[in-house]
């Protein structure tokens, strides 16, 4: 059974039947890291999520242009576009290195990170560096088409004008009289004409850092224009999806959307997505010391792989905080404190062995089909459908734990195979591992090391060891039993007895 995909769209603010631009061909752009500091766990939630995503899109058959930017350049403190420093530039200061060497220090670790939590690289990951020409070429057709305009070498986009002949505001719901009091107090008003309107061309100050000559000034360009250039030169200047986090649909996606308006009379994607805030006990993840606690509510991504943070007991591994991040749907609010990963923890052991249970069942037998053989095969198509539901990874993931005890229910001969058509054991097997290793890009690391050579390494050690505890008990000698089964307790190993011999695995 194949269900229609559906995806909740931010700019209608409904659930739609996907449709794409070219059939069988997706492009989506997703806005990536501003590389001038170590990449947040929040910042990897989207990555993961929009990665889930791009699996699922491949998995129906879609050729995807997966298209995910990095900023290093143009990213003011405070997201302002007047009177801030460039975050790229005040960290080369700090460190006393060239701008360029933070941004490539940077992007490395978030190439690491990602690569740490199992996603597939983009199709192409353009710099705003790298593309100058064309965002001043937007700019000018932007000027041109009269709705931007130069002051004292800086160019400014008129949301007036876009306001009057357009939708500006439409996807965050702002409108212009809620932005002039919000931007009332910003340097540089006087330049504007309106205190709404935005830079997409900032004159550059002398001790600016980064700085190219255009038809305006040496300067440099806004925040908001890299994604509307790069997306524009990648995908079109109409293309399918645009995702993002949710903090960033204002200013910076809503400009997004003014920038392309400006320039080609054009709505840039047919879709937005957006993710959700990832929270920490229950509050907005903040460095700031917490007076009561003496500690604050914040994690980095290699803290909590180590354990070493105040707030969480112990380490868990990539794919435990992976798995842990598929718990919630990308669009809610995902609270990460230590109990909820402990949980995850467990509930990700159970899914990984009972996925070795099913990949090791030989059913034999005639084609049949009874009322076991229909429940297993509705979860199967449950599990898609609630997938093309808005990618909604954990109503699928919970029809896959349904299906768990039905595994080891064949196992153990609670449930006879000849309730269940051979072709349906081979759907399950295939199913599980398309959703696990494909579609949630996870990788068992259940065993130490996660390798193929090492886990072939360590079942030999263990087969070998239950062989001597096997005799140690029949020849009643109970103390080596004792000490074997103590020993793996300890390095949380687990023996377990059953009617066709004794299995392990990991606690």
């Amino acid at each position: 059974m194949s269900a229609q995909l559906k995806v909740y769209n931010s700019l209608t603010r409904q659930k739609e039947i996907f449709k794409p631009i070219n059939e069988g061909a997706i492009g989506m752009y997703v806005c990536g890291p501003t590389v001038y500091s170590d990449v947040h766990l929040g910042n990897c939630r989207t990555f993961v999520s929009f990665d889930v995503i791009y699996r699922y899109l491949l998995h129906l058959g879609y050729k995807v242009r997966y298209v995910r930017n990095i900023t290093d350049v143009g990213h003011l403190e405070g997201d302002a576009d007047t009177g801030a420093e460039d975050k790229i530039s005040k960290k080369a200061k700090l460190e006393q290195l060239e701008p360029m060497e933070v941004v490539q220090k940077y992007m490395n670790g978030f190439h690491d990170m990602m690569a740490v939590f199992n996603t597939l690289k983009p199709s192409i990951e353009p710099r705003a560096t790298g593309h100058i020409v064309e965002q001043i070429e937007m700019v000018q057709s932007i000027i041109d088409n009269g709705f931007a305009y130069e002051k004292n070498g800086s160019v400014y986009f008129d949301t007036v004008k876009l306001a009057k002949e357009g939708d500006y505001g439409k996807l965050s719901g702002r409108v212009i009289e809620e932005l002039l009091v919000e931007t009332r107090d910003l340097k540089n008003q006087d330049e504007k004409r309106h205190p709404s309107d935005f830079a997409i061309w900032i004159k550059a100050a002398p001790e600016h850092l980064m700085h190219w000559n255009s038809p305006w000034s040496v300067g440099f360009p806004g925040w908001h224009l890299e994604c509307s250039a790069m997306s524009t030169k990648y995908l079109g200047n109409n293309f399918d999806i645009h995702g993002g986090g949710n903090d960033l649909k204002f200013p910076h996606h809503e400009n997004e959307i003014a920038q392309n308006y400006g320039s080609c009379n054009c709505q840039p994607a047919n879709y937005w997505l957006h993710t959700n805030m990832l929270l920490m006990n229950g509050k907005k993840m903040s460095k700031s010391i917490d007076p009561e606690t003496g500690i604050s509510n914040s994690i980095a991504p290699g803290e909590l792989f180590t354990g070493d943070n105040p707030n969480i007991s112990k380490g868990y591994s990539p794919m435990v905080v992976r798995f842990f991040m598929l718990q919630s749907h990308y669009s809610s609010t995902l609270d990460l404190t230590d109990a909820a990963l402990s949980a995850a923890e467990k509930a990700y052991r159970r899914l990984m062995e009972g996925n070795k249970v099913l990949q090791e069942l030989s059913p034999t037998g005639k084609e049949s089909a009874g009322d076991l053989d229909k429940e297993i095969n509705d979860l199967i198509d449950l599990a898609f459908a609630e997938m093309s539901d808005d990618f909604n990874a954990p109503k699928a993931l919970a029809r896959l734990f349904e299906l768990v005890p039905k595994i080891n229910g064949l196992k153990a001969g609670h449930l006879a195979f000849d309730q269940i058509a051979v072709s349906t054991i081979e759907r399950l097997k295939t199913t599980f591992n398309t959703f696990i290793f494909d579609i949630f890009g996870l990788k068992d690391d259940t065993i130490a090391g996660g390798g193929d050579g090492e886990y072939e390494t360590l079942d030999g050690l263990m087969q070998m060891v239950i062989k001597i505890r096997q005799n140690a008990r029949q020849n009643k000698d109970w103390g080596t039993a004792d000490t074997i089964r103590d020993t793996l307790k300890a390095l949380k190993l687990q023996l377990k007895d059953g009617k066709e011999g004794t299995e392990w695995s990991k606690e």
